[in-house]
């Protein structure tokens, strides 16, 4: 029976743990970069290249970690959209305690997106023309976890009473997350030129519709 030297594979357990240590080092300083970047001058206007760059890191390196701008545009949104995600949990709890209506929640839900949308669109923008947003495997991106949250929502309306019967739920959803969509919303905003306030009344207004 072969031995196993401990000392070569305390070697290579140390080297592994500090290659980690370095790949997410590495990581965060792009992700610091390409932030102070983008609020500098745009994110439209900042290049892979030009984060490599001033990051101080080979373009290999980069590649390695976001194989895309828009992919790095996701991930910089991921502790901002956490932290929607922790404050709307919040809220819903305290809502459901003192017996808001299902409805109430979700039309405050869907203005409180409004004001998310517009202040990350220009990372949404990025990500959707990088073709993220249309992945078959949508488990991790913003829309999925939106459309739980308001069909979560409309069922427990429905089950309250508080809907207009016979409604399909999931087209529902769909509908009320359509003006979101980043697309569209830059087209309301920027072509149509409608204020975040319009586009969150209009939608309460859309929500009080589905009531009984």
């Amino acid at each position: 029976m072969s031995r196993i030297d401990l000392v070569t594979v305390e070697d290579d357990a140390l080297a592994e743990r500090h290659e980690r240590a370095d790949a997410a080092a590495n990581r965060a300083l792009i992700l610091r970069t390409a932030e102070r970047l983008f609020a500098e001058r745009g994110v439209a206007n900042v290049c892979m290249a030009e984060i490599a760059e001033a990051a101080g890191v080979g373009k290999g390196t980069l590649y390695r970690r976001f194989a895309s701008k828009a992919e790095l545009c996701l991930s910089l949104m991921d502790r901002q959209l956490g932290e929607f995600q922790a404050q709307s949990l919040a809220r819903f709890r305290r809502q459901t305690a003192a017996g808001v209506a299902y409805l109430t929640q979700l039309a405050d839900f869907l203005e409180a997106l409004v004001g998310f949308t517009d202040v990350h669109s220009p990372l949404l923008s990025e990500v959707e023309r990088g073709g993220l947003l249309r992945t078959e495997q949508p488990l991790n991106l913003p829309h999925f976890w939106q459309f739980m949250t308001v069909s979560a929502l409309l069922r427990s309306a429905a089950r309250r009473g508080e809907l207009v019967a016979d409604l399909d739920l999931d087209y529902v959803g769909e509908a009320l997350l359509a003006p979101l969509q980043i697309d569209i919303f830059r087209y309301q905003r920027d072509a149509r030129g409608y204020t975040i306030e319009r586009i969150g009344d209009g939608l309460r207004r859309l929500v009080a519709l589905l009531a009984t």
